[in-house]
């Protein structure tokens, strides 16, 4: 079988590029196609963007220092009950601190509050910010409040999830990558065989597409033996993975592995495969802090990390940039790593070979 080898995607550099049961087709059209449904419709696809670069060859073009004038960006988020979230978080107070820039985190209650985000959107755009960097929660929530924000002069950064066509810069790991990194790791401990299967975010959010199509297309791009059993939502939510796997392990108790397109849901599954007492590999997305203490467990086997401590600081970053004139391609591609018993133990920083920015005043 002809591999494809992403080991070196998985190494201490940054990464360059840019997120139901019975058969192998079963309710695989509740999902969208992934990359090439969004290219067919012309919409922007920051994992297919053909100018997208990562934040060493932005800095390689630009030079190392960031001109920092006065300003306050506001940050959009989804809900802070998600540890990648408030990672997120923190990661913007410590790169805004570092610059020194005012700022504004905001983020929903939960994670479906399309309209809680559009309404947070505007207010800051009223209040007058420099600069918007917002993680939506489905590709269109937050479409009429960037289009006002682009009207009024500020900056509209998109960030890890959600798709924004009309945002001046995408910021944010490869999704499409996450499934592709997740499949091979899968293929190699299964000996490439197998019943497998996905479970999805919500379907119309970017990052979930972009997870299941990756994962899909390694299998056929390389013609896989491993069979995709089935795949179906959990829209983000650990109760519905649970019960889903608890449902699939009943159904077919040698499903090899679940793929899951993040975390809190993949820590769903674990606790149905021990309850059902298989072999049954899981990976997730995202790398939150209770993923690593289960692999560290023995628990979940693997996560793609999207280190949003990092890519927060990437994210502000790239929109000082862009607000000093320097020239950014419509895609910044951030830092991303498969975390399993064999590295998870090594310092995040180290693995994808950070260096902070250079700030300077603004002349």
């Amino acid at each position: 079988m002809k591999k494809r080898f992403l080991a070196v995607l998985m190494a201490a550099t940054m990464v360059v590029g840019l997120a139901a049961c019975g058969g192998s087709k079963n309710e695989a059209d509740s999902t969208a196609a992934g990359s090439e449904a969004v290219q067919e419709t012309g919409e922007f696809n920051p994992d297919q963007a053909e100018d997208a670069m990562s934040i060493e060859e932005v800095r390689e073009k630009n030079g190392e220092e960031v001109p920092v004038g006065d300003y306050k960006f506001g940050m959009v988020m989804k809900s802070l009950s998600n540890e990648f979230w408030r990672t997120l978080e923190e990661g913007y107070e410590a790169g805004a601190k570092e610059a020194g820039i005012k700022f504004d985190v905001q983020a929903t209650t939960d994670e479906g509050d399309e309209t809680g985000q559009q309404t947070m959107t505007e207010t800051l755009t009223s209040q007058g910010v420099d600069a918007l960097l917002m993680s939506p929660i489905s590709d269109s929530n937050l479409t009429s409040a960037v289009e006002s924000a682009n009207d009024a002069g500020v900056l509209t950064v998109n960030v890890n999830d959600g798709l924004i066509a009309k945002a001046n810069h995408y910021v944010g790991p490869n999704a499409f990558q996450n499934g592709l990194l997740a499949a091979e790791w899968i293929s190699n401990k299964l000996g490439d065989q197998g019943d497998v299967a996905i479970v999805v975010g919500m379907a119309k959010a970017f990052a979930a597409r972009e997870r299941t199509a990756g994962f899909k297309a390694w299998i056929e791009d390389n013609n896989s033996g491993m069979n995709i059993w089935a795949e179906q939502n959990a829209d983000w939510d650990r109760t519905k993975a649970k019960d889903l796997a608890a449902t699939w392990l009943t159904q077919n108790p040698d499903l090899k592995a679940i793929f899951c397109n993040n975390d809190d849901m993949a820590l769903g599954v674990v606790e149905a495969v021990e309850e059902a007492g298989t072999d049954t590999l899981v990976v997730g997305v995202d790398g939150i802090g209770e993923a690593y203490d289960s692999i560290r467990a023995g628990k979940l086997d693997a996560t793609v990390d999207s280190f949003p401590y990092y890519m927060a600081q990437v994210a502000i970053e790239c929109t000082l940039r862009s607000l000093a004139g320097q020239e950014l391609p419509s895609a910044v591609a951030t830092p991303q790593a498969l975390i399993s018993a064999e590295n998870v133990d090594q310092d995040a920083a180290t693995i994808i070979n950070w260096t902070a920015p250079k700030y300077v005043p603004a002349k």
